[in-house]
């Protein structure tokens, strides 16, 4: 939506997957993205680089100063690199017995005490206005108080979760997570946005 790339969107149901998405081979998890030539994307982040790759008008290099850019760049590597490993590690725990929940959480807790750090200056990441590291960072850290609202919600975070706050109750979010029918093969096909 940021980027006004329009693509196709099928809702799947991951306890009935669709003969489509389990043909593709390996990983039939969501969300993927294939794009026109065939060149499949698994992960989010390879999602939002390709994302990125395809705005004509270059968002980042346009509407940024090359210190913002930077910026931008270091929050993406952080949170691919660094904070996604243990937020996949705490969302799925069961699956990562040599250690608990509990460490799973206070690995990924460094991210959120950066983050925690950055939003007590401004009120977003790069400043006093909503920009791309913002949405970028987003859905990671929704995911992460998604494992145990009421810890995070009584977490320290005071400047997180306000930022987390303003954006889940914004018009884009709401726009963005719009519920949509499972999609079954010879559906007429949906676009976004």
């Amino acid at each position: 939506m940021l980027l006004n790339i329009k693509v196709e969107i099928r809702e799947v149901v991951l306890k009935n997957k669709p003969e489509a998405l389990l043909a593709l081979g390996g990983r039939s998890s969501v969300p993927q993205l294939i794009d026109a030539d065939g060149k499949r994307f698994p992960e989010s982040m390879d999602i939002i680089r390709w994302a990125m790759s395809q705005n004509q008008h270059n968002i980042i290099s346009s509407h940024y100063t090359l210190a913002e850019q930077r910026d931008i760049e270091a929050w993406l590597f952080q949170t691919d690199f660094r904070f996604k490993v243990w937020l996949d590690k705490y969302k799925y725990a069961d699956r990562h017995p040599e250690n608990s929940e509990a460490f799973y959480r206070s690995q990924g807790e460094r991210f959120l005490r950066r983050l925690e750090s950055r939003l007590s200056q401004n009120d977003f990441l790069l400043g006093n206005r909503m920009t791309i590291a913002d949405v970028l960072v987003f859905p990671f850290i929704r995911q992460f108080r998604g494992v145990d609202m009421d810890w995070f919600d009584q977490s320290n975070y005071v400047n997180l979760k306000q930022w987390l706050t303003h954006i889940l109750e914004g018009e884009s979010f709401s726009k963005v997570m719009v519920k949509l029918a499972a999609w079954q093969e010879g559906d007429e096909p949906r676009f976004f946005p």
